[in-house]
């Protein structure tokens, strides 16, 4: 499955004109609350055998995000906001080169035998992938991808419930082993009252979504056996010939990937990732999750004991499915287009694990009637919280969530939308912005699709539309200190030059760097960055000032955002400025968690005295 911006998710223009909430929409919806009403009845509680998962694993980039997690986790556990009795866990991946979600995997599996022995063999397991930074959401890059907030719930649901939420009928109709996903997805779907999905068969089972071909480009896509069925279904298994790993649309048509309306299908995808997707329209079926039993696990790991140590990135779609199925072939282990950094080592080690599976059975889950969102972009973010999304509608995320704030007035399509903050009733947020886990005083003013999140503003302040403000706490030599990224919520982190001389290629807020760094009154020299000094970009660049309290932090990060704004000038000489790459090295989790429920405490008290003051 891709890890870029999916397609799925579309700008509002488009989305008006889906299926939206006709029967089948519906019949989504009402099966996603019913999910999410049994999740809730079991947080808190201690689960039965074979009532929920037996393990639930979280997988982190290093052993930094390793401790934020495990804080995090333990938060949770101790406010029983989770199910209990279920073994939690977070493995980082191994300090060297990064070895993707397909290494992570494989690391995964080795710290399963270690902690359980063969008692595992009898377990089930989620696996869920958040070991990246988060670069293109980087309010996520602190606290990672599974726990980023969502504007709905009591206490707010993270991701993390989401999925254990959206996933809660799995354990029970599944065999030994173990399901893998990633942490900022959600798949929703609907199925027959009487139905349920099956994870009991040898090797792998995929879900699959139908969706259009340009989707397919994307994604995974999955070439299925032919089917005799005329009438479609909610749910069909169906048996894979191959599976093609983000195909162009030539090689869907060449490999026969592509789907024709079946003659009794009389009402189209009602509710689907696309209005094309009707009685005359030809599809695709792509991936999201998939399963793995036991015996396949097993394989797996004795490889990757085998080989020691990973020093290249393995996708656990790209390289695990594509070697599946009966018509599988070598041919894709030497192609290296989506590959983010090409290893010497990984066409060999591409053609180790296609010999090693080859042969495995791929089973699909066919899901006619399901959605696959990705919040993993500012974009989708934005767009997903704020905007006239169906999202909103299936997962009943609401504008205002656990937060103290005056009433959002009626626009036509985006609002604001705020989660466990506390806004002076002064404040305006413009439509199309989100604000979480923040304090924002009097006459603050928030433009258009912006995102804030950590931050307390004190003062009168306006911030322009489609800026990017998250606060971090730190812990540098021992003391507290604050710091603030601040940038355009469309600026790209991750984009990067080789040379000092190229820094002019690089954009913050729509402007040329070199021209921030003139108003900002810093000089392009080798230690305005930190890490790498072959990859330059955003994420490196030391142009974030630390400061003594989190008011002062954004204070002065606005300053610095607020004069490239008005091409005014601020200069940062007097300030210990950090990049975002060093900012997450020194971050403070337990005062970023101590911060967030202290805005929880005052919210839940101002409520309770609300409520006191009504019944009088």
């Amino acid at each position: 499955m891709s890890q870029g911006a999916c397609v799925r998710c579309l700008p509002a223009s488009y989305q008006e004109v889906l299926g939206g909430l006709g029967p089948a929409g519906e019949s989504l919806r009402e099966a996603t609350q019913r999910r999410l009403r049994r999740f809730s009845e079991l947080r808190g509680k201690s689960m039965a055998a074979g009532e929920f998962w037996d393990i639930v694993v979280i997988t982190a980039a290093d052993e930094k995000q390793e401790l934020a997690y495990k804080q995090q986790l333990s938060e949770k556990l101790k406010k029983k906001e989770l199910p209990l009795g279920v073994q939690y866990h977070v493995f980082a991946d191994p300090p060297g080169a990064k070895i993707g979600n397909g290494g992570a995997t494989l690391c995964a599996l080795r710290c399963l035998e270690k902690l359980y022995g063969d008692e595992w063999n009898s377990f089930t397991i989620l696996l869920i992938h958040s070991g990246g930074y988060s670069q293109r959401l980087p309010s996520a890059s602190a606290l990672g991808k599974i726990f980023t907030a969502l504007p709905f719930g009591s206490p707010i649901y993270q991701m993390l419930e989401l999925k254990l939420a959206m996933y809660i009928d799995f354990p029970s109709h599944m065999n030994p082993g173990i399901l893998i996903t990633c942490a900022d997805d959600i798949e929703l779907y609907s199925i027959g009252e009487s139905e349920f999905i099956r994870f009991d068969k040898p090797g792998f089972t995929a879900l699959a979504h139908p969706s259009s071909l340009t989707v397919g480009t994307t994604h995974g896509v999955f070439v299925l056996e032919p089917f005799n069925h005329l009438e479609y279904r909610d749910l069909e298994y169906r048996s894979c010939h191959r599976f093609l790993h983000k195909p162009s649309i030539e090689e869907m048509y060449e490999f026969d990937a592509v789907c024709r309306p079946r003659k009794l299908f009389q009402q189209g995808f009602a509710g689907s990732d696309i209005p094309s997707l009707r009685l005359e329209a030809e599809y695709v079926y792509t991936d999201s999750l998939f399963y793995m039993d036991h015996n396949t696990a097993k394989k797996l790991l004795a490889f990757y004991e085998q080989i020691g140590t990973l020093h290249c990135e393995i996708d656990a779609y790209g390289d695990f499915l594509q070697a599946l199925g009966p018509g599988a072939t070598v041919e894709y282990t030497k192609n290296t287009l989506n590959v983010t950094k090409e290893d010497s080592e990984l066409v060999d080690m591409r053609q180790r694990i296609f010999h090693l599976l080859k042969g495995t059975p791929l089973n699909v889950v066919v899901l006619n009637n399901s959605k696959f969102y990705h919040i993993g972009t500012t974009e989708e973010y934005l767009f997903h919280f704020t905007g006239d999304s169906n999202l909103k509608s299936e997962l009943g995320l609401q504008s205002i969530a656990f937060s103290l704030f005056p009433s959002i007035p009626e626009y036509s399509t985006n609002k604001p939308c705020i989660i466990q903050s506390i806004l002076d009733s002064t404040c305006s947020v413009k439509p199309g912005s989100v604000v979480e886990y923040s304090r924002l005083g009097p006459d603050v003013s928030v433009g258009e699709n912006c995102i804030i999140s950590g931050a307390y503003v004190k003062t009168t302040a306006v911030l322009p539309a489609y800026s990017f403000l998250c606060s971090l706490s730190l812990k540098m030599n021992g003391h507290l200190k604050y710091s603030t990224m601040a940038c355009g919520v469309q600026d790209n982190l991750k984009k990067n030059v080789k040379t000092l001389s190229d820094v002019k290629l690089l954009q913050f807020c729509g402007v040329c760097l070199l021209s921030c760094l003139d108003i900002w009154n810093l000089k392009v020299t080798e230690e305005l960055f930190s890490g790498n000094k072959s990859c330059l970009s955003l994420w490196n660049a030391r142009i974030f000032p630390v400061c003594s309290s989190l008011s002062d932090s954004v204070t002065t990060s606005l300053k610095m955002l607020n004069a490239v704004q008005n091409k005014s000038t601020f200069s940062l000489n007097n300030y210990k400025l950090l990049s975002v790459e060093e900012m997450l090295f020194y971050k403070d989790v337990e005062d970023m968690i101590t911060y967030r429920e202290q805005i929880s405490l005052e919210i839940t008290l101002n409520r309770k005295q609300s409520d006191l003051e009504t019944s009088y």
